[in-house]
Formats: C-alpha cells, structure tokens, sequence
C-alpha cells in the first residue's frame, strides 16, 4: 500500500540505438512496457515523419481487416480468439521485419478473392431478382387479366353504349389499354401510387399485388418486402411520365406479351422458372464458396489485428526518434525508475542478435526535465479504485493518491447511506457472482457496460459488505429489526402479545450498566417504538457529521503531507498550519462536543437538580452517580424536598440553583444542550454559553473563536507576503530595476488574487462540505422509509386478505424492492457517494492536473485494439 500511497519514481533518459537494430529494439520495449517516449520532431508533420510509409502499410492492414471482419459479420461468423494477450506479447517470432510483407501478401490475395467472389455475387444477386421478379410479374398480370380484367371491360362497354341524347352508340373495339408492369419497393407504394394518380390526373387505372417472399437486396444483402403493379393508360405522353416516376422510385419495369396469347405466357413463365433455378443453383455455390472461405478469415483475424497494431506500435515510436547522425536514431522518454535496468538490458540484447559492432546506449538526461508524468502500479482490487479517482483528474507526479483512501472510505459511505442487511446481501451476492466470473469475463469481449462493472467487480462486493455491516448497525433488514441478542427493553404485557399503543417501554437493566447496552447495533426495539424517527434521526444525522469532518479533516493533513514532502514550507507555515488551526476551532470541535455529549450520563446529572422527598419511592435510586444526601431542612423534622446532594428545595429555585456543578448559563450543566444552538452562539455570542457541558466552557469556546479568526488572516495574507519578498529579492539581481519592479507587482497581484480564492473556497468550503455530508443522513433515510412503506403496503396490508391478494402483494413488494431499492437507490448512492470524494474530500489536497503515464506498451494497444473491434 505504500507504493500505492505515491506514484512510481521516474527517470528521464536518452536512448540511441542502431537503425538496423531499431525495430527489434522497441519490439522487446513494448513488451516490457515501462517506457513512454518523447516527440523529438514535434515541427514534422506526420506525412513527413521517418517511417510514415510503414505506418500507411499498417493502416491498409488494418482496413482490409476490417473488411473481413464485416464480411464475417454477414454469415454471423464469431471471431475466433487469438488466445492469451500475455502468450501472444511474449512470443517472439524470426525475422519480425519481414513479417509485415509476409502479412500484406498474405491478406492482399484473401482480399482478392473475397472482392471477386462478393463483385461475383452482387451480379448473380441482380440477375436472380430480376427473374424472380419477372416470373411474378407474370404470374399476378395473368391473375389480374383473369379475375379483374372482364369486370372491369364490361363496365367500360356500358358505359360507352349511351350517347349524351339517351340513344345507344357504337363501341370502338379497336380501342385498347396500354400496360406497363414491374416491382416496386413495398415501402414506397402509397407514395407511388398516389404520385401517379397527380401526375396523369387520375388518367390511369393501377392494381398492386404484393410479392409474398421478400427479396434480396444485392448492395445491403439486407430483405425488401416488394409489390407488383400493373398500370393502365391510354396515352404517350402519360407512358413517358410513368417511366420517369418508375425511375424515380427505383421501380423495375418488365416487358410482358399480350395476355391474350396464352401459350406465350405458358412458354414464357416455364423458360423463366428453368433459369430461375439454375441462378439459384450458382447463387448458393457462391455463397457458400465464400462462406468457407470467410470461415477461414474469421480463425485468424484477430490474431492478424495484434499482429498489425503492434507492428503499426513500433513504427509510429520510432517516428518520434531523430536521426541527427546517418544510422542512428536517438529517442527521450520516461522510464519507471525501477525497470531502467531491464530497459538497457532489452536494448543491449537486441543489439547483441543481430551482431552489431556499435554499441547502443540508455543514459539519464540531466535535469531540469519536462513534467514527469503519474504511474501507480495497481492490481485487480486496486485498478476500480484508481480509475475511479483518474476519472476526475490524475494526481501529480509524487503527490498523495487518493485512490488509497477511497477504497476504504469509499464503500463505506456508500454502505452508510444504503445500510440494510437484506438489500446489501443481494449486493453482495452480486459483487460475488463477478468475481466467481472473473476469469471467463477477461477472456470475453464485454459491452460497455458490462466491461464497467467486471472492472468495479471488487468495489461492488466492497459496497454490499459495507451496507451490510451498516445494516447491522442500525439493526434494518427490509425495514425490519432483528432481535439477535434480546432486546433491553421490554413492554407491560409484551410477553402475552397485549401491548396497548401508547404504552411506555421499561429498560430491562440498569440504565449505564453493561447489561443495559444492546451489544452491536441499534436495539430492535426503536423500529416500533413511536418516537422512532426521531432518533433514527438524531442518531444518522450526527453520525453524518462525524464521518464528514473525520474525513475533511483527514483531507486537510494530506494537504501538509504533501508540502512536507515536496519541501514548499510556505504551504505548510502558511497554508496547511492555518487551515488545520480552522478545522480544528470550530469543527473538531463539534464533533468533541457531540461525543462529550454521548459519554455524559444525563440521568444523573438531570436527577441531581431535581427535588425529591427522601420518602419517596425514587430516592436512593441508582441513577443518581454520587452518594445520596439528606437536606437539613427535611432532617430538622420539616416536609422539605431535597435534592440528591443535600440541597433543601423552597419551590421557587431555578434549574441553576438545584445543579451542584456550577457550570454557568441557565442549566448550570445539569441539562443537555442543544448542540446546534450551542455551535452557532459561538459565533453569534461569543462568551455565552446557556447549557453548557463542562466546565469553563466559554473560555475555551472564545480561545477557540480567536484562533480562528487569526487563522483567516494568515491564510490570506503570509503566502503572499513571503512570496513577494522572495520575488523582490530574486529582481534585485537585474539590472532594469522598473521593469523589476512592474513584473513584481504584477505577480503580487495575482498571487493575492489566487490566494484570496484559496481561502475564501476553503474557509465557505468548510462550513458547506459538512452540510453536503448530512446528505448520508438524507439518503439512509430516505432508504430506510421507502422499505418501511414497500413493506407495509404491499405485504402487511395483503397478508391478512388470502392467500392470493398476499401472493399478488408480495410480487408487488418484490418489484417495487427491485426496481426501486435494488437499482435505483444503489445508482443514486453510488453517485452520492462520488461526490463526497470528488468534492468534499479530494479538493482539500488533490490537484487533479497530473500527466498520465501512457507507455509504449504491447499489452495496452492490444487490449485497445480488441475494445475498438
């Protein structure tokens, strides 16, 4: 956890290395994956880089490899796996060089055949549809001229018989219809239709049949739902028209002969239906010649696409080298500090292999160096947490990781607002499903979001313990309490089931003794007690404070480790110090008095300003902690009423006048404050303090107030003043001594500027953050109320009915738990809780403009390579 704590130590290096011997340098580099390069040409353009044309050849690779695996995805080929991405990086195979040309021939002639066979098929396809379509052109324009054709002629004849006058006149039978048949997309036949009907002004007679099996589209291979139409019309000009709407809409048009000439038609459809039969006989040999042949692609195409990527790797490196001497090439990068060795020994061995006389070289540049980019060395349980933490912004280099902490703090906050054992158990037992899957998912090419959680596999398990244990604490399972190790409090006739509402419940123990104290959790007897809300809120609301400030603060003390280890004193004296002096005045503590608050046996203290009768049945009860004491005024044979420490009670005494601690205010110390009350009077009235807890309490309360309104001051004001000072001092040494002094204003001003935003966003940041952490008290709430209702709304009210209203009540509860707090809730305090840390907890010490480590690694291109395909 240690090396988790900060990133990886860096070394900035040079490396020369022999042109020959380039190549299978950085093919053993890549493999180890510990290097990032530096551009050394940053003015060239990428057309004009050393090695462009390899990178050009890389890319043809990669589009023919795309085509094949398009073609693959036709005939819902599967890619077949390469095998293991480490296997596969770590195998080594002669003359590495040669293996691009050995590749491009390779796929050059599978890509040939595939374009020949697919240019083959299209062809076939057109030809195939086209006599498909012809013979049910002819089949439904005989049906049409059989059925539809004589009503339609008889019609026509009566009404051509009568003339204007009444009298009946002379049939022109010479005077026929012309046709024009084809297919047309079945989509676009109301567009169709009702463009004929505007064009020829209703001139035209149009029937459509639809074609029952659907058509192969030769481009899309995709199937097309097709109609047949037969149009009617009398005149050239319409025929023109409907040929050009024809080609408008992509219609085939198809020449029949005349329908009357039967044996024509009969000859027609069985030559038609001979040659439709022999396409489709060489249409299903294409494809499935093309279908073996796609087979044989779909084995090898991912293993050629590492192949390809990892060549296409080396090359776009090595075009960030610069050749300042013929045959040899010198490249900068980073290198992590611990690998340096194995990087000069890959250098050294690859050099060796080929027998060359020129020895290569890896030396550290001397500093100053550019930026050194952040790497931190993670696992399968750490990679979620630091990718959540990236997510945001990377840490600078050396700085505190965050991701250390979130991975505790994390899932436990995310368990405080959705604490229930039973939702966090089926949390877990997912969590558990992905990690008994763990394996089978690596291996397995996962959707986006699936590949999500397979990475947060561990926090998701995390998340489900912790709002299990958060269950427990606050004893919830469905909303209902668990009475494990017997409750401490018990109700007047709980033993025969008669607890009349309203009845009080009495304490089974001692109040203050070890028996009276539930031993984990809350006492399951507060889930039916009536005045449950209210301590279920008292108690989360703050705990939600509690944890904010812990973790706040801790924030804070990240922030003075940091300036510790990167020697800026200034931000320790002046920042870090004031802050910690802030946090610790008035929020710290809160959180004292609150625990002072829990710890403080308020029976005792209350009893002891309560007047009692030494005969009375409460006297000498074992709730008051001291020794019990007679008055004079009831030993002197009158009827007073005492106090438990002696004091005789005349009726007209005030609480501070019954408590013996004499802590001032108007309780004197013997009743509970109000802690909200008493927070805010610091501020408001300083020096007040109506109930205090002990003694001396507004002494320390206007020390505390004095520290931090001084902490302010110095917060604003001492970073910039030193920091000016060192400025001038470092301007003393120029001779100009105005334009000096006009650079030294000009960055006192800004510095001022940024460090009144520094302090103004910590100081409004602080009281704010912990108003935004009661949103754990919120959310719990909210969680626990919801099941509450599920719970008695669709189960109790259901289980008293019968058998089948209980069944339907419980599905009821199952989907609305489901849907609701199974996947909503879990969403919404996951998101919760991811504010928490990007906000609340991170920006007290997280800068977030980190460089992000980004080696020339195998293993990272590949995992990239298979995301993309």
């Amino acid at each position: 956890m240690a090396r988790w704590f900060r990133s990886e130590p860096m070394e900035y290096i040079s490396l020369i290395v022999n042109e020959d011997a380039a190549h299978d340098c950085l093919a053993d580099l890549g493999r180890l994956g510990v290097i990032q390069f530096t551009d050394l040409n940053p003015d060239l353009t990428p057309f004009q880089r050393r090695y462009v044309s390899y990178v050009k050849r890389c890319d043809e690779l990669e589009r023919k490899l795309r085509f094949f695996a398009s073609e693959c995805d036709r005939f819902n080929l599967e890619i077949a796996s390469a095998g293991d991405q480490e296997s596969f990086i770590l195998s080594s195979v002669n003359n590495e060089k040669q293996l691009l040309e050995s590749l491009e021939a390779e796929l050059e002639g599978y890509e040939s055949q595939l374009k020949e066979l697919n240019r083959y098929s299209e062809k076939l396809t057109v030809e195939y549809n086209e006599k498909v379509e012809l013979q049910e052109v002819l089949e439904k324009a005989r049906r049409f001229f059989i059925t539809d054709a004589p009503r339609l002629e008889v019609s026509e004849i009566e009404a051509s018989r009568l003339t204007p006058d009444g009298h009946v006149g002379l049939l022109d039978r010479d005077m026929r219809f012309s046709s024009m048949s084809g297919v047309v997309s079945s989509e676009e036949r109301t567009r169709f239709e009702r463009m004929i009907f505007r064009a020829t002004r209703g001139n035209c007679f149009v029937r459509f049949a639809p074609i029952k099996q659907p058509i192969t589209d030769p481009h899309t291979g995709e199937l097309v739902e097709k109609s047949v139409f037969i149009v009617f019309y009398k005149s050239v000009s319409i025929e023109n028209k409907l040929k050009k709407i024809c080609d408008a809409f992509q219609a085939h048009r198809y020449s029949t002969p005349d329908m009357d000439d039967t044996p024509a038609i009969d000859r027609m459809l069985t030559e038609n239906a001979q040659e439709l039969v022999d396409s489709r006989t060489v249409l299903l040999k294409n494809q499935d010649t093309r279908y073996k042949l796609c087979r044989i692609l779909s084995q090898n195409v991912e293993k050629w696409t590492w192949i390809t990527v990892r060549e296409k790797a080396i090359y776009h490196s090595l075009n960030m080298f610069k050749s300042d001497v013929a045959g040899i090439l010198r490249g900068e990068g980073w290198v992590i500090a611990e690998h340096l060795d194995e990087a000069k020994m890959c250098v050294a061995r690859a050099h060796a292999n080929m027998d060359l006389g020129q020895s290569s070289l890896i030396d550290q540049v001397p500093k100053p160096w550019p930026t050194p980019p952040t790497h931190f060395t993670t696992n399968k349980f750490t990679y979620g947490y630091q990718e959540f933490v990236n997510t945001y912004g990377v840490p600078r280099y050396r700085e505190a990781n965050p991701a250390l902490f979130t991975a505790a703090t994390f899932p436990f906050l995310f368990g405080v607002m959705y604490g229930d054992i039973g939702h966090g158990a089926f949390l877990f037992c997912a969590g558990l499903y992905l990690l008994w899957n763990e394996k089978a998912n690596d291996r397995a090419k996962l959707g986006e979001m699936a590949a999500g959680m397979h990475a947060g596999r561990y926090m998701i398990t995390m998340m489900g313990f912790f709002a299990i244990y958060a269950g427990f604490i606050y004893n919830d399972m469905f909303s209902l309490g668990l009475n494990l190790f017997r409750s401490r409090w018990e109700f007047e006739g709980q033993s025969y089931y008669e607890v009349q509402n309203g009845a009080e419940a009495k304490p089974t123990a001692n109040y203050g003794s070890d028996e009276s104290v539930y031993p984990f959790g809350l006492d399951p007897m507060w889930h039916v007690a009536s005045n449950e809300l209210l301590f279920f809120n008292s108690f989360k609301m703050k705990l939600s404070v509690i944890l904010g400030i812990i973790q706040m603060f801790g924030g804070t003390c990240l922030k003075g480790i940091n300036a510790i280890f990167f020697g800026e004193k200034y931000d320790f004296f002046f920042e870090f110090i004031p802050m910690v002096c802030f946090a610790l005045s008035l929020f710290v503590y809160m959180v004292f008095l609150i625990f002072m608050k829990w710890s403080i046996n308020w029976n005792s203290r209350m009893l002891s300003a309560t007047c009692l009768s030494p005969d009375a049945e409460g006297w000498g009860s074992t709730d008051y902690e001291g020794s019990w004491t007679v008055c004079d005024g009831y030993k002197n044979g009158g009827n007073a009423m005492c106090t438990p420490w002696g004091y005789t009670c005349y009726g007209d005494e005030t609480t501070a006048d019954l408590c013996p601690l004499d802590y001032g205010g108007s309780g004197d110390g013997c009743q509970p404050p109000n802690l909200i009350t008493t927070l805010i009077s610091i501020a408001l009235s300083p020096g007040i303090v109506d109930e205090p807890l002990y003694d001396g309490q507004a002494t320390v309360q206007n020390f505390l107030l004095l520290v931090a309104g001084l902490s302010v001051p110095v917060l604003l004001l001492a970073k910039p003043y030193f920091l000016a000072k060192d400025a001038q001092a470092s301007h003393g040494h120029h001779s100009d001594e105005e334009d000096g002094g006009h650079d030294e204003e000009h960055g006192f001003g800004e510095i001022l500027i940024h460090q009144a935003i520094e302090t103004i966003e910590f100081v409004l940041g602080m009281v704010s953050n912990t108003a935004s952490y009661l949103r754990l008290w919120a959310l719990s709430l909210a969680h626990s109320e919801l099941a509450t209702v599920f719970w008695e709304k669709a189960m109790l009210s259901t289980l008293n009915m019968n058998f089948f209203a209980a069944f339907i009540g419980f599905g009821v509860f199952a989907g609305t738990t489901f849907g609701v707090l199974l996947m909503m809730d879990v969403l919404e305090c996951f998101l919760h809780a991811l504010r928490l840390h990007w906000v609340e907890f991170q920006n007290k010490f997280f800068k977030a403009d980190g460089i992000r480590f980004a080696p020339f690694s195998f293993k990272n291109v590949i995992a990239e390579a298979s995301m993309t395909s």
